[in-house]
């Protein structure tokens, strides 16, 4: 069914903001407990194992932490992070939390140079996913132009509360994931 942008726009910020405010009353323990749920059926699937270089984020207002990957691999895999401009995102490779800054949003940034190389996995971040692997993101449409451009297998992650069983309103630009990963299944 064909909905007008606006409306899909108005359904997506209300699901928004219905599921932000879910994840914001989330208690600490309950973050890292799902987290590592949530990290071991990541590390479980054959595009983590093979992946050398990894695209994950660092996680605000009670994300799914993926930040344990980052020592645990050390060494093994090259990890990138978003850094953000005013219209546009690119990636730089993580090299310790001493090199973090606060970037133009307000969340860490790795400050290194630019990644220009390939990407094998891009683990992303999301507000709300549907069992057809579309997402519904922070809204400013970074992730969705960034991931316009990579060829890497795009895997969400989420806690199952952010996991609608009905399809979410969703438009051409929305980009969907090839995966998405909860604490108790991988879609996809």
């Amino acid at each position: 069914m064909w909905l007008p942008w606006c409306r899909i726009r108005r359904e997506q910020a209300s699901l928004r903001a219905i599921v932000e405010q879910q994840r914001r009353m989330m208690k600490p323990e309950e973050v890292a407990s799902q987290s590592e749920l949530i990290m071991r059926q990541i590390e479980q699937m054959t595009a983590f194992r093979e992946a050398k270089t990894v695209m994950l984020y660092y996680p605000i207002r009670n994300e799914v932490d993926l930040r344990p990957l980052l020592a645990k691999y050390e060494g093994q895999k090259t990890f990138l992070l978003p850094v953000t401009h005013r219209h546009s995102m690119e990636v730089r490779p993580y090299e310790g939390e001493e090199m973090m800054r606060k970037g133009y949003l307000g969340v860490p940034e790795p400050q290194t140079a630019t990644y220009k190389g390939p990407i094998d996995l891009i683990l992303v971040p999301g507000v709300v996913f549907d069992n057809h692997c579309h997402r519904i993101g922070r809204g400013g449409g970074y992730y969705d132009r960034f991931l316009a451009r990579q060829s890497a297998k795009k895997v969400g992650v989420c806690y199952s509360f952010q996991l609608h069983k009905h399809t979410i309103p969703h438009m051409y630009n929305d980009r969907r994931m090839d995966r998405v990963v909860t604490p108790q299944s991988t879609i996809g």
